[in-house]
């Protein structure tokens, strides 16, 4: 695992109160990477890691999900909408809680989200009290991860499901270059910390789950970020960025590197369905 000490809370909180915007004019509803098998939109692309993820997860008609880490609510309110699902998210942000609410009232699924502003480190649900805990890189942001599936475990019904999309350590590595490429990474998007594969499995096994299924997606998802790149060089979001909070420059500064480092192994992005089987 790589750590990044000099990242905050405060921060992350900051960041998401002030950067929804650019993600929304940048990348639309869903703050995610997107899945290609082909030429797909970006759009269509972020709906199909989230149909991907779901169909993996095995979400069903008036299940529990609780979304840690729902950002503008895009998966909540799309599974609400398809699987006919109820759920909850989670999110740091204020801005990004009453963004949520809008939108899903506004797309006729008000009855069925609910959205809380809270940090997922802290926040308290009772036991048994969800069918499926879904959180699509949010875990990134976490400062005790091992902690969080700990608690996150005892959420969870009997056969209930956990699904996971995150950013990634890479396994190999062994290089000063390697380490720093993702070092940077964490340090452009407040990331405490990166795990790897193992380490997820590791926590998640650790917390009292079975591993079902480990996927790798980095070449699936790589070209998020050359397309956000190509849209920051073409548009007015750096200086929009410049105006509204200065740190904000980083972060888009950073797309490069992300990409340079799924390209060289230093990062990975993957996807983790583990049940309760108690």
């Amino acid at each position: 695992m790589i750590a990044c000490p000099s990242v905050r809370k405060s921060s992350i909180r900051t960041h998401y109160n002030l950067a929804t915007l650019f993600y929304r004019l940048l990348w639309g509803p869903h703050i995610h990477h997107g899945y290609w098998t082909s030429d797909e939109s970006p759009r269509a692309a972020q709906l199909a890691l989230t149909e991907r993820l779901a169909t993996l997860a095995r979400i069903k008609s008036g299940e529990q999900l609780l979304d840690i880490g729902c950002g503008m609510g895009g998966s909540s309110i799309h599974l609400a909408k398809t699987r006919h699902c109820h759920a909850t998210g989670v999110t740091l942000s204020r801005v990004q809680r009453i963004w949520s609410a809008a939108s899903a009232a506004a797309q006729g699924v008000g009855r069925n989200t609910s959205f809380r502003c809270a940090d997922a480190e802290s926040i308290a649900f009772e036991q048994t009290s969800f069918d499926v805990i879904w959180s699509v890189e949010c875990t990134e942001h976490l400062f005790d991860k091992p902690a969080f599936f700990q608690r996150a475990a005892q959420w969870l019904k009997p056969g209930g499901r956990m699904a996971i999309c995150a950013w990634l350590a890479g396994d190999q590595l062994d290089t000063a270059a390697r380490r720093k490429q993702v070092y940077d990474v964490c340090d452009g998007f407040l990331c405490p910390s990166l795990g790897s594969s193992a380490d997820y499995v590791d926590w998640m096994q650790h917390a009292g789950l079975r591993v079902e299924r480990v996927e790798d997606w980095t070449s699936k998802v790589a070209r998020t970020w050359e397309i956000c790149r190509d849209r920051v060089r073409k548009s007015r979001v750096r200086w929009l960025a410049r105006c509204l909070h200065g740190e904000s420059t980083l972060f888009l500064d950073r797309f490069d590197t992300l990409l340079s480092a799924y390209e060289t192994g230093a990062m990975k992005y993957g996807c983790f369905i583990a049940t309760n089987d108690a």
